[in-house]
């Protein structure tokens, strides 16, 4: 009898590979909707706040998160959804945020949306010139630890006051008034002593007291209550905040993100708005921000350039002179690695010692073979010999990276090739010129374009040694001449109290699209140096 081939129905087959029960597809359901409720209360939340962005990348994992679970085609994605949701909030979304807010003016005055400021701005009080100071004693409910009263003096007669609620004395049942006009005792409650208001004085301070007409609140100093009233009052209508204390108008500012007068006058803090290519036209078109970005860009790109060279010069050296037979050559090399395995931080502090100008072993030693006074060479106040020096401990960190790497490329490179050329009379010079380093660069391409990115964003180097100085004069923001664009960027965004996120965002974008420029021309050279070496 013929053998009968029976292919197996696919549909059958892919049931078989994902299996499903009626009580898996209702946990899988039930997850997804409960899931989704957070998601949604946190998207509402976020929204109320004017948190617009946050809230659209949770939305978009929301959407991915139930395309995976409801989708038979994406079933494979289900075991990685975790993974992915993570990398979308923690990778992709600060991303997306820097690229936003680099056309925001987000900084240290506009840091809230528009709804936080607003909110702001109307918890904010004043004391009109009918309103009554008050000396407050604070009660605590015995039966409520978390609920405080206040026995107030100082108006016609003294009362009792709790949320929305006030008391004669009368009416509360208290004791006999001392000399201050404060009850020995109310019943239910007890009288905190000063130490007690003290730690409680936060909450208590947040807190209304009396009837909504006439609420007491805090005024900032101990003992001492007021009827105070909302200064501002946001107008929906008009887009503006209305000044009850001096009845002055203050409108939204679209360009501005800040609610100004007509003739000026602003308040503080302001909001976050949408201010287009500024950012970026800032540094492009005013010279006092252009002319400190290009000369420290000059700066970066040598920094790196020189960096990547002198390392590699060096490590490359020193790989081919203990690349041959010789006595204590592992000890050497151990020994010659250790400026790779010392904590960067470490080094730094070490070589910031070395280098000091009045006690640094450098310095006095220069000092004494070129007969200079004590303080010469300026290694921290001299932009030209500081650069000199954050280049020199560059090369010092790095060149051990490279003899590694250059010491495992030489050993791959055919010997009978140098026979080759021993026969052809190629003295030493010839054969590293047109043997030893092409077929060198083929291989350690790669690391040295990789290199040239690290040292053009090697901010702990610039950082620790002396933090990007000596500064600049006369730019209008403040640089230093031995920054480079990294620690730029991060003295702009987190340094010398400027906060200017939205600035600071758009070079870091800027940054980005330098390196991409670098990156693709390095390739092209050494896929130049790869088609001329084979």
């Amino acid at each position: 009898m013929a053998a009968i081939d029976v292919q197996p129905d696919k549909g059958q087959s892919s049931r078989r590979e994902r299996p499903t029960t009626v009580t898996g597809s209702l946990l899988r359901i039930l997850g997804l909707i409960i899931f989704d409720a957070f998601a949604l209360f946190f998207i509402y939340l976020l929204l109320s706040d004017g948190y617009w962005p946050l809230a659209g990348i949770i939305g978009f994992i929301t959407l991915v998160m139930n395309y995976i679970f409801l989708a038979p085609s994406a079933y494979p994605m289900r075991w990685m959804s975790p993974g992915l949701a993570f990398m979308l909030l923690i990778s992709v979304y600060p991303i997306l945020f820097t690229i936003y807010i680099s056309f925001t003016n987000f900084g240290a005055s506009n840091l809230l949306p528009k709804v936080q400021v607003i909110e702001v701005l109307e918890q904010r009080t004043f004391l009109p010139e009918a309103g009554a100071t008050l000396a407050y004693t604070v009660f605590v409910n015995e039966a409520n630890p978390n609920e405080f009263g206040l026995w107030l003096v100082g108006g016609e007669e003294p009362f009792f006051a709790t949320p929305g609620s006030e008391f004669t004395a009368e009416e509360i049942g208290a004791g006999a008034l001392d000399a201050d006009g404060v009850p020995a005792s109310i019943p239910g409650w007890r009288p905190l002593t000063r130490a007690e208001t003290v730690r409680n004085i936060s909450v208590i301070s947040a807190t209304t007291f009396g009837a909504e007409e006439t609420a007491v609140s805090l005024t900032g100093r101990l003992g001492e209550a007021a009827q105070l009233q909302p200064r501002f009052v946001f107008d929906e209508e008009q887009d503006a905040m209305i000044d009850m204390r001096d009845d002055v108008t203050y409108f939204a500012d679209a360009a501005t993100g800040f609610f100004t007068t007509a003739d000026g006058q602003r308040l503080s803090p302001g909001y976050q708005v949408n201010i287009g290519l500024q950012n970026y036209q800032r540094f492009l078109t005013d010279p006092s921000f252009r002319g400190p970005l290009l000369r420290i860009f000059a700066w970066n790109v040598t920094f790196a350039l020189l960096s990547v060279l002198f390392s590699f010069a060096l490590g490359l050296m020193i790989a081919i002179v203990f690349g041959r037979t010789m006595p204590g050559q592992r000890i050497i090399k151990s020994l010659l690695i250790i400026p790779f395995a010392v904590p960067q931080v470490i080094t730094l502090l070490v070589w910031r010692g070395i280098l000091n100008p009045l006690e640094g072993v450098v310095p006095n030693m220069l000092q004494s073979i070129f007969n200079q006074p004590v303080g010469w060479p300026p290694f921290f106040a001299d932009p030209t010999w500081v650069k000199v020096a954050l280049i020199l401990i560059n090369v010092w960190l790095a060149y051990p990276y490279f003899m590694l790497i250059s010491s495992g490329a030489l050993q791959a490179i055919p010997t009978d090739m140098y026979e080759a050329a021993d026969i052809d009379g190629a003295g030493a010079w010839e054969q590293f010129r047109s043997l030893t380093l092409p077929l060198l660069l083929v291989a350690v391409g790669p690391l040295l374009i990789s290199s040239f990115t690290v040292n053009f964003n090697s901010f702990n180097v610039i950082y620790l040694f002396n933090s990007g100085g000596p500064p600049m004069v006369g730019t209008a923001l403040p640089a230093g001449h031995s920054d480079i664009l990294i620690s730029y960027v991060y003295n702009l965004a987190f340094g010398r109290g400027l906060a200017l996120y939205g600035y600071a965002s758009a070079i870091t974008i800027m940054i980005f699209f330098m390196m991409v420029v670098v990156t693709i021309f390095q390739h092209r050279r050494m896929a130049t140096w790869e088609e001329t070496t084979n």
